[in-house]
C-alpha cells in the first residue's frame, strides 16, 4: 500500500507546474487590460447618462455580475464557433471555425466578466473625485475628455488601486477554469499529473502554493503602490486654480 501522503511529490511538482504559469498570466494580465478599458467605457456611458445606452450597460452588468464565471465560460466556448458559423453561413464565407485557438475563448469571457466589476469600481472611483476641480478645468477652457485624462483618472486610479488590485488577484484564480475551454494553464496540467499517478490531494496542494505565493507577492506589490501614490496627510494643500487671481 502506498503513502496516504506523499510531501515530497508536493514539491516536486512545483516545476513542472509552474512551466504553465506564463499561460496564466498571459491570460489575466491580457484579459484584465482589456477589461479596464471596456470598464472605463462602460462606466463613463452610466455617469454621463447617456439614454439608452445608460439602460443597456445597466443590464448588461447585471447579467454578468449574475451569472457564474463557470457558466460564461462555458456559453463563450459554444457560443462564439455559433456565431462564426452562422456568420460564415449568411456570408458565404469558408472561415475556419476549428481555427480559432481555445485561450481567446476563455480571454472573451474573463474580460467581459471582469469588466462588468471594475465598470463599478471605475464610476465610483470618478465620482469620488471632488467636483469642483472638474468645473476648475471647465472653467480653463478644457472639455471633459482633457479634464478626464489630465485631473479625474490620475486621482481617481489612486482611489480605484485597492480594488482594482484584489480584482486582478480574483481574476488570477478565475484563470483556473479557463480548463473548461480546453486552455492548458497550471490547474489543467495539475489535473493531467494527477491522472497519471492518482496523486490529486498532492497537486492541488501544490497548486495552492503557487497561488498563494503569486497573492501574497501581487498583495505586497499594491500595497507599495498604494503607498506611493497616496497623499500624505500632513502634505501641503494646494492652492485651489479658482481661487488665483489672474495678473
Amino acid at each position: 500500500m502506498g503513502k496516504l501522503f506523499d510531501g515530497k511529490l508536493v514539491f516536486t511538482q512545483i516545476p513542472l507546474l509552474l512551466k504553465y504559469l506564463p499561460v496564466t498570466m498571459e491570460l489575466a494580465v491580457t484579459a484584465m487590460i482589456a477589461s479596464l478599458i471596456l470598464g472605463l467605457l462602460l462606466a463613463l456611458v452610466k455617469i454621463k447618462k447617456v439614454p439608452v445606452l445608460k439602460q443597456l450597460v445597466s443590464i448588461y452588468i447585471s447579467v454578468i455580475r449574475g451569472t457564474p464565471i463557470l457558466v460564461q465560460l462555458y456559453v463563450t466556448y459554444f457560443g462564439i464557433p455559433m456565431i462564426l458559423k452562422y456568420i460564415n453561413f449568411k456570408c458565404g464565407t469558408n472561415y475556419n471555425v476549428n481555427g480559432v485557438a481555445p485561450i481567446v475563448y476563455a480571454f472573451v469571457a474573463l474580460a467581459l466578466n471582469e469588466s462588468a466589476f471594475n465598470a463599478e469600481i471605475i464610476r465610483a472611483s470618478l465620482e469620488s473625485v471632488d467636483k469642483g476641480q472638474v468645473e476648475a478645468a471647465s472653467a480653463l477652457g478644457m472639455n471633459y475628455f482633457q479634464a478626464l485624462i489630465r485631473i479625474i483618472l490620475p486621482e481617481a486610479i489612486v482611489v480605484a488601486l485597492p480594488s482594482l488590485g484584489n480584482a486582478f488577484i480574483g481574476l488570477i484564480k478565475g484563470t483556473s477554469l479557463a480548463f473548461v475551454c480546453s486552455v492548458v494553464e497550471m490547474t489543467a496540467e495539475g489535473k493531467i499529473l494527477a491522472g497519471r499517478n492518482y496523486r490529486y490531494f498532492e497537486v492541488y496542494i501544490s497548486l495552492a502554493i503557487i497561488y498563494w505565493v503569486i497573492t501574497f507577492v501581487l498583495e505586497r506589490v499594491i500595497s507599495y503602490l498604494e503607498k506611493k501614490l497616496r497623499v500624505p496627510e500632513d502634505a501641503p494643500a494646494l492652492l485651489d486654480i479658482r481661487d488665483t487671481e489672474v495678473e
